[in-house]
């Protein structure tokens, strides 16, 4: 890209006719680069374009203009989950069996990723975790290694949107410690005969906690092994006598539907168990790195998004007589965050063409995990930098600053989830 392709040639005044509109322009780096016609990639098909077609002009139409009346209100409609999957997008990443809408031929990690980073080009981490996040954080665990009764009970519901489920790891005593948690579950045989097990304990910062009809739950089912050996995974039916739910008013993430759950001798039958008794930490780190992995990518585009209304802004505000733009500091700015941007686009496709591939999810721990650290990094640079190029609007709910000053808000919870 030359420079006068990616910087439009001044207008004479703030006043003049060819003055460029904020919505006009893309920013130069504003979409990744195999986007573009004149680049081309070895990871991409006609399959992942026309996903990414469909999957941005959903985005387009059914969340992007109202993310902001959303996030203010701390609640999005219901109906987006029907709607999302009844147009193929929610349901893309799951088996046809269980009312899964892949794309033909079958979906990849590259679907994936296109699917995280178009998703978040709303600018708005609340709506996208609890909405479509939740779901894929909480259901894995269950289509991997749950009892073919679990599946039929929860799949088919779940993920044609019907129904909800939340990840339920997270205590007022341990994050990512998971070893660490507390929650017991103690196995008994009830006067019917059948086993149970008698959950107590709390959890804290649980997405979509507030809306779930069910809860994927880690929970101490041998305290004996201690940690990493006496864990395990358990489905817990939100309407179980003995839980109790509260909203907690989170600083970023404000239609998340965060919520603090409280079990109180929850009797969950001994079939509900998911996978083998005692082997939940393994479930659960496997699933940390599909769920780091997505947090990169959203995280990333948040950066993108930066990056991009920074740059908007540039062409048309007018400073000491010049554009922005037109100012060497702020296109160091922008090329600078450009820079960082695209570097860790490229490795988010090394991530996923591992992930493609199937490369043990032991060995895919450390990069992911690497990978969720160097993108928040940017994630907050760019939103640091937008902020200073934005200046006052960046600093008010709603008008031209809207993405940035939310972006801003959510960047630290967008580190700090999943770990």
């Amino acid at each position: 890209m030359t420079t006068s392709e990616a910087f439009p040639p001044s207008p004479s005044s703030p006043s003049s006719t060819t003055a460029v509109s904020y919505d006009d322009v893309c920013a130069p780096y504003g979409d990744p680069m195999w986007y573009s016609h004149d680049f081309v990639s070895p990871y991409y098909s006609a399959s992942h374009i026309a996903f990414r077609d469909k999957v941005r002009a959903f985005v387009d139409k059914e969340i992007k203009p109202y993310v902001h009346e959303w996030d203010e209100e701390g609640e999005y409609p219901r109906d987006l989950h029907t709607k999302a999957y009844s147009s193929g997008i929610s349901g893309s990443l799951y088996p046809a069996e269980y009312g899964g809408t892949p794309p033909e031929g079958g979906a990849d990690a590259f679907h994936d990723m296109i699917l995280c980073d178009e998703l978040a080009r709303c600018a708005c981490g609340g709506v996208i975790l609890s909405a479509f996040m939740s779901v894929a954080i909480a259901l894995p665990p269950i289509l991997f290694a749950g009892s073919s009764y679990l599946k039929d009970k929860v799949a088919r519901d779940v993920i044609s949107g019907k129904k909800l489920i939340a990840l339920a790891i997270t205590e007022p005593y341990a994050g990512s410690d998971v070893a660490g948690i507390r929650t017991s579950a103690l196995l008994v045989r009830d006067t019917d005969g059948a086993d149970y097990f008698i959950v107590n304990g709390e959890k804290k910062f649980i997405t979509c906690g507030v809306y779930a009809d069910y809860y994927t739950t880690a929970v101490v089912t041998n305290p004996d092994k201690g940690g990493m050996g006496g864990l395990s995974l358990l489905l817990i039916d939100r309407n179980t006598p003995g839980i109790s739910v509260r909203r907690m008013k989170t600083n970023g993430w404000w239609s998340s539907n965060t919520a603090y759950i409280v079990f109180d001798n929850v009797k969950v039958p001994a079939k509900h168990i998911i996978g083998f008794e005692n082997q939940g930490f393994k479930y659960i780190m496997h699933n940390f790195n599909h769920e780091r992995f997505a947090g990169a990518v959203m995280a990333n585009r948040s950066a993108r998004i930066c990056l991009d209304e920074a740059f908007k802004y540039s062409l048309q505000r007018f400073v000491f007589g010049k554009r922005l733009i037109d100012q060497p500091v702020i296109r160091l700015k922008i090329a600078e965050m450009a820079r960082q941007v695209e570097a860790n686009h490229a490795l988010l496709e090394q991530a996923a063409y591992q992930m493609k591939n199937k490369v043990a999810e032991q060995k895919l721990g450390s990069m992911i995990a690497l990978l969720k650290v160097q993108t928040g990094k940017v994630y907050e640079y760019c939103a640091r930098e937008a902020s200073q190029i934005l200046g006052g609007i960046s600093c008010v709910r709603g008008g031209k600053g809207e993405k940035g000053e939310r972006l801003y808000r959510e960047v630290r919870i967008g580190c700090i989830g999943g770990g």
